[in-house]
């Protein structure tokens, strides 16, 4: 299994940003969309591509093209922050989503809402910020699994290391890309420093 820090100027910058809590809500989600984008390029790094001949204005040359039916699949709720910013760069992209709720007393996650495309074949980015227990992260894995897919990339703005444990132990085959791996969880099972509630920073609830 590939834990990947994605390590960055512009990620620690935007990462700063958002666990200040004093951040509007405007700023948040407009550098959620960011980061997300920052993440994603080092976790599309090596999707296939196929050669193609193109007319430069001055001559032929060989290129390459994208070769990959690509699913993005939010978590619900939070994960919708980072949506739109990878449907920018995967406009042809089907879109599944996984809903998860956690339960606030014994943070074990409760699935209620899946509706997913084709995943056979398919390259699935799984979007979750923030990965604490890992709970809805494998609840949401093992969903996809199920319903066939095969290549499975998370992307997360912050996890803790009790989530990306569980994920080692469960989901070996599934490649972890995250902005931070914080310190710890507390014991309502928040990721420290972490930056709060994501879904209610995001959504003002």
């Amino acid at each position: 299994m590939a834990v990947i820090r994605v390590e960055h100027p512009l990620i620690e910058d935007v990462l700063t940003t958002l666990r200040d809590a004093a951040t509007p809500r405007e700023d948040f989600r407009r550098l959620t969309r960011k980061l997300s984008s920052l993440l994603v390029f080092e976790a599309s790094r090596n999707l296939p591509l196929r050669q193609v001949d193109v007319e430069t204005p001055l001559e032929r040359t060989t290129g390459g093209r994208l070769n990959a039916e690509i699913v993005l699949v939010p978590v619900l709720r939070a994960g919708m922050g980072m949506l739109d910013s990878l449907l920018e760069l995967f406009p042809g992209a089907s879109v599944g989503y996984v809903g998860l709720e956690r339960d606030e007393e014994t943070a074990v996650a409760r699935r209620y809402y899946l509706k997913l495309p084709d995943l056979a074949d398919r390259h699935v980015f799984l979007l979750d910020p923030m990965l604490a227990t890992g709970g809805s992260a494998l609840a949401a894995i093992q969903a996809l699994k199920e319903q066939g897919a095969r290549s499975i990339r998370l992307l997360c703005i912050v996890a803790a290391p009790e989530g990306v444990a569980l994920l080692e132990k469960h989901c070996p085959d599934v490649s972890i890309f995250a902005a931070a791996i914080d310190r710890q969880l507390d014991e309502r099972k928040y990721i420290l420093p972490g930056l709060g509630d994501f879904g209610d920073r995001l959504f003002g609830t």
